[in-house]
């Protein structure tokens, strides 16, 4: 996983680099991205949440024109205002996680050098079933999809869905309303994702996300 950053902007931060070696700092940093409206600035409150009083943490939001997601956060008084930067990328939100990720990784650095976190969340703004982060950002990466969508999204695909490290799914308590086969989207990501983790949620009635905080916890572990 990872060493220290170089700060220039003209470090190679392209999908080849590897991010540095947590034994040269603390944090883990985990990217979470996904689609617009499935929930990914929900299952940050969540874990900010379940975090508190277990964890030094510090979060980083994108939008691309607004902070929008950052204000709800704070809204919500799950973190400190200070532990929180919202960046406003102007651009497609892969391209702040995953090409140029230098805004991202400044304030990422920034938050690491003040507070010494075990644990960065970093939210992506809404994005396609494309959307990946840089290895050189992010140490693990969750994807986040919903029943809303439909049973059909997770044989859909693409290299969110299957190459993240956990796929949540999340609104599982709005299948039957919405007709979605929850066991069609157990066997569908399965067969995508191999032997990597999916895990099935409802956010609204589990504001701390304890099995997606299980999942974290194992990897703040596994240094």
């Amino acid at each position: 996983m990872g060493g220290h950053h170089d700060h220039s902007h003209e470090h190679d931060h392209s999908d080849e680099s590897v991010a540095p070696s947590r034994g040269d700092r603390r944090s883990l940093r985990v990217g979470i991205g996904g689609p617009v409206g499935t929930g990914k600035t929900e299952l940050v409150s969540c874990l900010c949440r379940r975090f508190a009083d277990e964890a030094s943490l510090v979060v980083v939001t994108n939008d691309i024109f607004t902070k929008e997601d950052a204000a709800i956060i704070q809204r919500r008084g799950v973190i400190d205002d200070d532990r929180l930067v919202a960046v406003q990328t102007g651009c497609c939100p892969h391209t702040a996680i995953r090409d140029d990720i230098s805004e991202n990784l400044d304030a990422i650095e920034g938050l690491e050098e003040r507070f010494h976190p075990d644990l960065v969340l970093l939210e992506s703004g809404g994005d396609n079933l494309t959307a990946t982060f840089s290895r050189a950002l992010v140490d693990v990466q969750i994807f986040v999809i919903d029943v809303a969508g439909g049973d059909k999204i997770p044989r859909k695909g693409g290299p969110g869905i299957i190459t993240s490290d956990l796929l949540v799914i999340n609104k599982i308590d709005l299948a039957d309303l919405v007709g979605a086969d929850l066991s069609v989207m157990e066997r569908d990501s399965n067969m995508q994702r191999d032997d990597k983790p999916t895990l099935f949620v409802s956010l609204r009635n589990d504001p701390t996300a304890e099995p997606v905080a299980q999942w974290i916890r194992g990897q703040l572990t596994a240094v």
